[in-house]
């Protein structure tokens, strides 16, 4: 059986989905993505000498800030009662990269995968802000759900 799209009614409009039926259960999701850096902003990260200050700090806070808005950004989401939420980050030194986690978590009637989607990728947006004085090359890629638990689909893990 084919996956349904539930964002719409039966005359293709765009609605909120109903989760008054459902049963609140723990929800987890995890996101990762990874922001590539030239070496001179890698060094002036893991050195903490940006002009802008302390670079990953900041960029943590945006993201769970971003987690905790992600109704207001995301049309269809639901506001959410959040009990967790946190950000990440390691730096790849091989890759000239930092990559970024985030882990949001809630027990309610509706997952958490957008929310951690959002802060990992707005987290990774402030680092791309920060820097962009230094190197307007970077790039932003493989933002990607890991994991996500709870709920009547079950357990997600990415391979």
């Amino acid at each position: 059986m084919e996956p349904t799209m539930n964002h719409f009614d039966r005359e293709g409009n765009a609605i909120m989905v109903d989760v008054g039926g459902k049963e609140p259960t723990v929800r987890t999701a995890t996101a990762e993505g990874l922001i590539r850096v030239s070496r001179p902003v890698l060094e002036a990260i893991t050195g903490r000498t940006a002009a802008k200050g302390d670079m990953l700090g900041v960029a943590r806070v945006a993201g769970i800030m971003a987690v905790k808005r992600t109704w207001e950004l995301i049309p269809l989401c639901h506001p959410l009662a959040l009990s967790h939420a946190a950000v990440d980050f390691e730096i790849l030194e091989e890759q000239c990269a930092v990559r970024a986690e985030c882990t949001v978590r809630l027990t309610g009637r509706t997952g958490v995968e957008m929310e951690a989607l959002t802060g990992v990728t707005v987290a990774l947006l402030t680092v791309y802000d920060m820097c962009k004085a230094m190197d307007k090359g970077m790039e932003i890629t493989g933002v990607r759900l890991l994991y996500k638990e709870g709920g009547k689909s079950g357990v997600y893990h990415c391979v």
